[in-house]
């Protein structure tokens, strides 16, 4: 059982939480252990149009024994047309989870508030808890935890500010490069160190490469900031991960991205289709991760 009923942002789990739904999610991975909830039912909630996490958490619930409903902006009245919390607490009553995508991460607080069953943040503006599980099993899979140098090159978002505190959880040494007006915010870096391990800044994208085993970027330009385009893109000039860059880090380097990746900008084609790219892993542990948290979160 875990030690909270929400998944808002990764740092409502404890360190002994994540191990235990990244095991969860190791054995599901393998066959073991599944259909574990026959006749649960997930509701979706869908402000922000998804690929990976709309199929992952559907096809998550059908290899669970259990059942998905899609809830787009069209379909409910999520804070228009019927208070947020009334929509909580009516879907309560119908399902046994709330999984929401959603801009305002306090919508995804109120929720959580008023809901009877548990409520996991499938993103918002502020945090992307379960891309964070699904990096962790990646890194996990792939080096363990001890001894392993993660750079973040780019922009301190969402998936970004989870990621530093996902690192935190499980002790990854992790380094950021974000250019000035674009970094972590200061909360989340206190959050970090209050976990005992705030990441450390570099001052370039290439102080922050060397001797890193993974690099991690995401996309310059989030969904919903399209007029800032050309401000970010020229804010991000130097930051693109590409074989320059990569260049000042080892041979054995891989590199992450949680994808959709806007090729050409934050990261080239090029890399995202060598062999350093572990992309395709990510998004395949999406999935996995996420299942075992369902299991944690719904299972009786």
């Amino acid at each position: 059982m875990l030690s909270t009923t929400h998944l808002l942002d990764i740092d409502d789990l404890s360190v002994d939480d994540v191990h235990t739904v990244l095991d969860r999610a190791s054995a599901l991975k393998t066959g073991a252990d599944d259909t574990r909830l026959p006749r649960k039912t997930l509701g979706m909630i869908f402000e922000k149009p998804s690929t990976r996490t709309r199929v992952s958490f559907e096809t998550g619930m059908t290899q669970l024994g259990g059942h998905a409903i899609f809830l787009g902006p069209e379909d409910i009245h999520l804070g228009h047309g019927e208070p947020i919390k009334d929509t909580s607490r009516a879907l309560s009553r119908y399902v046994d989870g709330i999984m929401a995508r959603l801009f305002d991460h306090a919508d995804a607080e109120e929720l959580a508030a008023y809901a009877d069953v548990p409520v996991i943040n499938g993103l918002t503006d502020d945090a992307h808890p379960c891309q964070t599980l699904a990096d962790l099993l990646t890194i996990r899979e792939t080096f363990g935890f001890d001894d392993v140098r993660v750079a973040w090159v780019g922009d301190g978002n969402n998936v970004g500010q989870s990621f530093v505190l996902g690192c935190a959880l499980v002790g990854i040494d992790l380094v950021v490069a974000t250019p000035e007006g674009y970094g972590m915010s200061e909360s989340v870096l206190d959050r970090a160190a209050e976990l005992g391990s705030a990441p450390v800044v570099a001052a370039t994208p290439e102080a922050a490469v060397a001797d890193a085993d993974v690099v991690y970027t995401d996309v310059f330009v989030s969904m919903g900031q399209e007029d800032e385009r050309e401000e970010k893109l020229a804010a991000f000039d130097g930051y693109q991960v590409n074989d320059d860059l990569l260049a000042h880090a080892t041979p054995e380097t891989k590199v992450m991205h949680c994808l959709p990746a806007h090729r050409g900008e934050e990261i080239t084609d090029d890399v995202v289709e060598s062999d350093r790219a572990m992309v395709w892993d990510q998004a395949e542990n999406r999935l996995h991760a996420q299942n075992g948290l369902l299991v944690e979160l719904l299972d009786d």
